[in-house]
């Protein structure tokens, strides 16, 4: 039976107690993060602020902190200490289960799919119930279908429905995993490392797609070494250094700071 049969009836609902913030606030604060790692200061009392409904570049150095910073706040890994604001919701960590909650979504570096299910299940995974007893108990509904439809045509997988993950490129797979990215319809969107390893079309195409984003008004919060895309993408940037936060604010103004071009371009 096909991952298909499984699919919840309604559409999960979002946290109505959740406060909209207007055009222009701030989505997410960290204030004084802290976290170690075999007594390596990842984080180091880094306070920041993720503003909604902007594309946020996050850059630094290798070992700056980035991908600890996105674990934490999409519920990978715990902080030591600090407090972690979204909207209005005041916690000291994020826990992985709860970002239906918070309407989170990421892609990951790596590329998570389940290489043994086609690219339709692949899909719909990620809006099935959670729970086993409950998963045995879903199906398929228009509004799911709707919604697969849509993210096969806006990622050209649509001729690739049928393939198993495995199956499909290296090109394909990292679409894929956007794709699974895009079924959550979440209102906030992490994106680590999107364009690594893809053809220029391809590169392209995974614009296209935040630029979709961006005219819906999502957040977006992205990790790239390419300057030239995020200078492109972001409209506000991050940039981090050894745990620390070394500038935040508008492109321009953080691409020629000086501490940021000797730290992270090397001039």
């Amino acid at each position: 039976m096909k991952l298909t049969d499984f699919i919840k009836k309604k559409t999960p609902k979002s946290d109505s107690s959740a406060k909209v913030l207007p055009y222009g606030e701030n989505i997410i604060t960290c204030t004084h993060l802290n976290k170690q790692f075999m007594g390596i200061k990842a984080i180091d009392d880094l306070s920041l602020q993720i503003p909604q409904a902007k594309t946020t570049g996050l850059i630094g150095p290798n070992g700056s902190g980035k991908t600890t910073l996105m674990n934490i706040l999409t519920g990978l890994i715990k902080p030591d200490s600090g407090k972690i604001t979204v909207r209005d919701k005041h916690r000291t960590r994020i826990k992985s289960n709860e970002l239906r909650t918070y309407r989170i979504a990421r892609t990951f570096q790596d590329g998570r799919v389940i290489e043994q299910l086609s690219v339709e299940d692949n899909l719909l995974l990620p809006v099935a119930k959670n729970t086993l007893w409950g998963g045995f108990t879903e199906i398929k509904t228009d509004d799911y279908q709707s919604r697969l439809e849509k993210v096969l045509d806006i990622t050209s997988l649509k001729d690739h429905r049928h393939k198993r993950a495995e199956e499909l490129s290296y090109g394909l797979r990292k679409l894929l995993e956007i794709g699974r990215l895009l079924m959550q319809d979440a209102d906030i969107y992490f994106f680590d490392e999107p364009f690594t390893g893809l053809f220029p079309e391809m590169v392209e195409q995974v614009c296209d797609i935040i630029s979709g984003l961006q005219k819906q008004g999502k957040t977006i919060v992205i990790i790239e070494h390419n300057m030239g895309l995020i200078k492109r993408l972001s409209d506000y940037i991050i940039v981090l250094d050894h745990g620390t936060l070394l500038a935040e604010g508008e492109p321009d103004a953080v691409l020629k700071n000086k501490k940021v071009r000797e730290a992270y371009l090397g001039v």
